[in-house]
């Protein structure tokens, strides 16, 4: 059997999930008209370092915490409707490709998982590995659950949803589609890592290692 696994945010999709899903709620009156603007100013003070994940994850999802799951749920699969035209088809056929040829897919992110399903779905992959947002008494509470599927905990979140001798060398071939530096633990793991419009950090270690590099899909 072959594994292929991808990374959802600026990989699958080219742009950032949380922002599209802040917007969709601020269009619907969810949240407030400068919810994306905060959002934005969260993603850049966790790119220069000043807000880890877990502010960043409880940015997203503490304003949800006035809501019962099952509202939740419902928006997120009108989300899933509202983002189906944004889907890239390029990916959609690489995705498309590997499911055809038998192989386990799953997507690997540090999204949160009820943000990452709605895509994964739009992709046909039945597999989410995602942060996932802590609930208490049927809402959220803001926290993470555990750890963040990030960096090294996304190669452990891997090795532990397979549980098999011999991890990812049990695979005949494996893959992980990502653009990120962030998940250098994981791309080194598999087989046949590749980058997908990769930050400068991944592009410059990629060429140098001689990995694949998609900047205008598959």
């Amino acid at each position: 059997m072959k594994l292929a696994l991808f990374d959802l945010d600026h990989t699958l999709i080219p742009f950032d999930s949380g922002m599209a899903w802040t917007r969709f709620l601020a269009q619907r009156g969810v949240l407030p008209p400068e919810a994306p603007a905060a959002y934005l100013a969260c993603c850049q003070q966790y790119v220069a370092g000043t807000l880890d994940i877990r502010a960043m994850h409880r940015a997203t999802v503490a304003p949800l915490s006035a809501f019962a799951r099952a509202q939740i749920d419902a928006w997120s699969r009108e989300f899933e409707r509202a983002m189906a035209p944004q889907v890239p088809r390029d990916m959609q056929a690489l995705v498309a490709r590997h499911r055809e040829a038998g192989d386990l897919c799953a997507v690997v992110t540090a999204t949160t998982r009820f943000i990452a399903e709605p895509f994964a779905r739009l992709f046909g992959i039945p597999q989410v590995l995602a942060t996932e947002g802590e609930w208490r008494d049927g809402v959220l509470t803001g926290e993470i659950d555990g750890e963040p599927c990030h960096r090294e905990h996304k190669l452990s979140r891997v090795l532990a949803w397979l549980a098999r001798p011999g991890g990812l060398a049990a695979f005949e071939q494996s893959w992980f589609y990502s653009d990120a530096a962030s998940d250098l633990p994981l791309l080194q793991a598999v087989s046949h890592p590749v980058a997908v419009r990769p930050e400068p950090v991944l592009r410059a270690h990629a060429l140098r290692a001689g990995w694949p590099v998609l900047d205008q899909g598959p």
